[in-house]
């Protein structure tokens, strides 16, 4: 636990903010107590060093009118259980049953873990950033033999940006290092701001310019925008407008929200993409903002759009269900192999699931059915089906099983095994022959894993893994291309079309492999522009107040000619 630095901070705090110049705490006199209940993790497992995750397992955050009359009730997520949320923490999971099998990394030490729920809200990633720091202690004393150690070793996660920012301006003044899966904010970059924050996918600055690129390669110079209006979207949406302009591309409306904002806002941004002349939108959303707009969408006809997506929403399975998206293209992260990790997520028995709650509600859900032990008479006698054990997730076509898409799921085991070699740095000696001597009873500091996190360089199933100095991937972005097309059985469906690699030569970052299924099923690029090209005996005039892609096109005047398509500028026509 940090009880010697939390101490620290608190005189630290006293002294800058109310001004004491004199304040002293001696060890034996300062205490703190948790007012309420702290909360377990949702998941977890004993071991010689604790791993700490924070994921996103419910959309929404129940919150309490505070009437000051009583002691406020702590925040709770609510919602129905996201498979994208167990996916990633069961990824966790199983990377550490691999390393804890292994005698070449950590050997006889087992690592355990502690995983949390954020629910995607910045409040309840940095409750459980200080839970994952400073243990379930209700009551903190310090005194002289007060170890320098946190509760866990370092921390994999958030899932997105925003929350992911809260939780690591709280680790980082402990020096505790977090290594997030898909917090792509190129703002995260900056190790001034967050010293002790890693990743293993890119940052959004690549993605930027590989979606600047994509509209640019299919002559798209009239162009919608909307994102989140989060540091994820506002950050992402900034580096491609910035390109897209450099591009010569023009923005008919660029809008933001997101989705706990008043209802009135969502209608006014779904009235402005539904009025607007644009035919291309690019979308830096993510996907449970996305999920709301289109509720608004649906409700009314609107013109057929052109959607370009961002890799947060293009391969997120509950938006299949609505049909604007068919056509739609974006970039999503490369497909990586993970051997063993379908038969694992298989492998699960309804006595495995019975143990903990989210997975339980996980088993009850896909299988229609209640396990035994809390099922009361009322329940039999409303005819509640109680499962029989015998229940097989192989016989499930579930996105929870369909490892076939996984990318993200790749970035949490790549995360989980980097720290892994960290904390070997820190335990292990190496010998010249045999197995390394690991000490589980050493006290590590997150600044040791810290430090040596900027140093790991190893490869697992076949990719490299190591950190650049601004703690992003050293390897760089590669993207595939995904295409929303309707399969022969009429349900949208995600194909690969392509894939973007920043680390090629300018021009040539594109490679297409397959056709691209358009609006409607169509083989034609969609076309948007605020002007029709000017025919030949006629020249652009700038409509005033509009982008340049706004013109009108005017006869030329005596003395002028224009020969080609599409001319700014005329030539005198000497007699």
């Amino acid at each position: 636990m940090w009880k010697s630095k939390l101490a620290a901070l608190t005189v630290f705090v006293l002294k800058w903010v109310l001004g004491f110049e004199s304040v002293v705490l001696k060890a034996s006199s300062f205490s703190c107590r948790l007012q309420g209940i702290s909360k377990p993790p949702v998941l977890s497992k004993e071991g010689d060093f604790v791993i700490g995750g924070v994921f996103s397992f419910r959309p929404q955050v129940r919150t309490v009118e505070h009437n000051y009359t009583r002691q406020p009730e702590p925040m709770q997520c609510t919602g129905r259980l996201l498979l994208t949320g167990l996916s990633f923490a069961r990824a966790m999971e199983f990377a550490i049953k691999e390393i804890n099998s292994k005698q070449d990394l950590l050997p006889n030490i087992t690592l355990g873990y502690q995983i949390h729920d954020s629910c995607t809200v910045i409040p309840m990633a940095v409750n459980a950033a200080f839970q994952l720091a400073n243990g379930q202690d209700a009551e903190i004393v310090t005194d002289a033999s007060c170890p320098k150690v946190a509760s866990v070793a370092a921390i994999v996660g958030d899932t997105s940006s925003t929350p992911s920012i809260g939780m690591t301006r709280v680790l980082g003044l402990f020096g505790i290092p977090q290594v997030s899966h898909l917090a792509t904010c190129s703002c995260l970059s900056n190790k001034q701001q967050y010293p002790t924050f890693f990743r293993t996918v890119p940052s959004d600055n690549f993605q930027a310019a590989a979606l600047a690129q994509l509209v640019k390669y299919f002559g798209w110079k009239w162009i919608g925008a909307v994102r989140s209006d989060t540091d994820y979207g506002n950050s992402g949406m900034a580096s491609f407008l910035r390109v897209a302009e450099k591009e010569g591309i023009c923005i008919e409306y660029s809008v933001a929200f997101v989705k706990t904002d008043p209802l009135r806002k969502v209608k006014q941004v779904a009235e402005i993409i539904r009025h607007s002349t644009a035919r291309v939108i690019v979308a830096f959303v993510q996907a449970s903002d996305l999920r709301v707009l289109l509720v608004q969408l649906t409700k009314e006809p609107q013109p057929r759009l052109q959607w370009i997506g961002s890799e947060s929403w293009m391969l997120e399975p509950d938006l299949l269900n609505f049909g604007l998206f068919a056509g739609a293209i974006g970039f999503s992260f490369e497909a990586f192999a993970m051997p063993g990790f379908r038969q694992f997520l298989l492998d699960l028995s309804a006595t495995e699931a019975s143990q903990t709650s989210l997975v339980k509600e996980f088993w009850e859900d896909t299988f229609g059915c209640k396990l035994q032990g809390e099922i009361t008479q009322m329940g039999l006698e409303q005819g509640v089906r109680v499962c029989t054990g015998s229940e097989n997730l192989s016989n499930v076509n579930s996105s929870f099983t369909d490892t076939s898409q996984m990318r993200v799921v790749n970035m949490v085991y790549k995360a989980t095994y980097a720290i892994a070699h960290a904390l070997h740095g820190v335990v292990c000696n190496s010998r010249q022959q045999g197995l390394p001597h690991c000490n589980k009873s050493m006290e590590v500091e997150p600044t040791q894993i810290l430090q040596q996190l900027k140093k790991v360089n190893f490869t697992v199933n076949g990719y490299s893994v190591m950190f650049n100095s601004n703690g992003d991937p050293a390897s760089g972005a590669i993207y595939e291309l995904i295409n929303w097309q309707v399969s022969k059985e009429g349900k949208l469906q995600f194909v690969t079309v392509g894939n973007y690699d920043a680390s090629q030569p300018k021009g040539h970052e594109f490679n297409l492999s397959r056709n691209i299924s358009w609006i409607n099923g169509r083989a034609e690029v969609p076309v948007s522009v605020c002007s029709e090209s000017c025919p030949p005996g006629t020249r652009k005039a700038a409509q005033k107040g509009k982008p340049v892609c706004c013109y009108d096109c005017v006869q030329c005047g005596e003395g002028e000619i224009s020969n080609y398509t599409g001319m700014s500028n005329v030539s005198l026509f000497r007699r």
